[in-house]
């Protein structure tokens, strides 16, 4: 678990009808721990008899020590956390914080960077935007969104002719084979957005022949809701009962069991649990485990993945 801070709301900015921008200040204005670009936060939200823990990207300056600032995008049939943000934070508001961890940092060794966004997928490079300007490193942003509603990165982009921005609606739709053709040698690519988009970019960049070490992807992903379902402690013997809109990691949490974790989105590993038996199917959701390792059933990700069948027991 990430190391937490008390933050104050001191800014609440509607971008676009669907995606909301949030100002954390500590509340005595003091200094906070500064940031790579592509980092995120976890914030915590007490929604209710549910504790949730939701990470965003940070949006401000990487260098900017006086406050963080993330976008949120309401999704009316997801889990709730987004609904928590858009109806019951407002300036003044306290919530507890983590300090920023970096799973999507820009690669050092890259002599140019692409930057490629799919709507709320903008977040994490409007840092790497920042940091680049200051390192002064050649780079191209290719933004692509479904409608003006969903481009939050409009009002928060500077103006500059390395930015291109494609609005589905308006008829415009990015070329993948045309922004990975002819790139410089020591290119390395960066993808944020929805798994069809990620998938897309990662399939024209391997016909095109680029190497998997200068391909760098982020998803957007929260548990997904479903059925609920019992899992069994191996050790202690205990059974734990996962809600509709519930994860495993967060029924686990509130049952006082002892869990790593850092992204609670399955893209970083911290929380991967050893299954004792299954008798069922896992939906692994995660971005970590390999499809060997999916197959096996023997390791879940409690952040995201969920469990239909007649029995699953953790090694825990």
């Amino acid at each position: 678990m990430s190391k937490q801070m008390m933050l104050e709301v001191t800014e609440v900015e509607p971008l676009t009808p669907l995606v909301t921008r949030f100002r954390f200040e500590h509340p005595e204005k003091a200094p906070l721990p500064i940031f790579s670009g592509g980092a995120h936060v976890v914030v915590e939200m007490p929604d209710g008899e549910m504790l949730r823990r939701n990470a965003y990207s940070l949006i401000s300056d990487p260098n900017d020590a006086s406050g963080y600032e993330i976008a949120v995008r309401r999704e009316e049939t997801g889990r709730g956390g987004s609904r928590y943000m858009h109806s019951e934070v407002t300036p003044g508001t306290r919530m507890r914080i983590s300090v920023p961890t970096n799973l999507f940092a820009l690669d050092p060794r890259a002599r140019k960077h692409v930057l490629i966004a799919g709507g709320i997928g903008i977040t994490p490079f409007l840092s790497h935007l920042r940091q680049l300007d200051l390192l002064q490193q050649p780079f191209e942003l290719h933004y692509a969104a479904r409608s003006r509603d969903e481009a939050a990165g409009l009002k928060l982009l500077p103006k500059s002719a390395r930015i291109h921005v494609q609005i589905s609606d308006e008829g415009n739709r990015m070329d993948l084979g045309e922004i990975l053709t002819d790139q410089p040698i020591g290119t390395h690519v960066y993808v944020c957005g929805p798994e069809g988009l990620i998938s897309a970019v990662l399939d024209a960049a391997a016909r095109h022949g680029w190497p998997k070490g200068a391909l760098h992807s982020e998803a957007f992903a929260s548990p997904p809701p479903g059925k609920p379902f019992t899992v069994t402690l191996a050790k202690s013997g205990r059974t734990i009962e996962v809600s509709a809109s519930q994860s495993l990691l967060e029924a686990l949490e509130a049952a006082k069991v002892e869990i790593d974790w850092s992204c609670r989105g399955g893209a970083c590993g911290r929380c991967e649990t050893k299954v004792a038996a299954c008798d069922g199917q896992i939906e692994h959701n995660d971005h970590w485990l390999s499809r060997d390792e999916r197959a096996e059933q023997k390791k879940i990700m409690p952040c995201m993945s969920r469990f239909t069948g007649a029995a699953l027991v953790l090694d825990l």
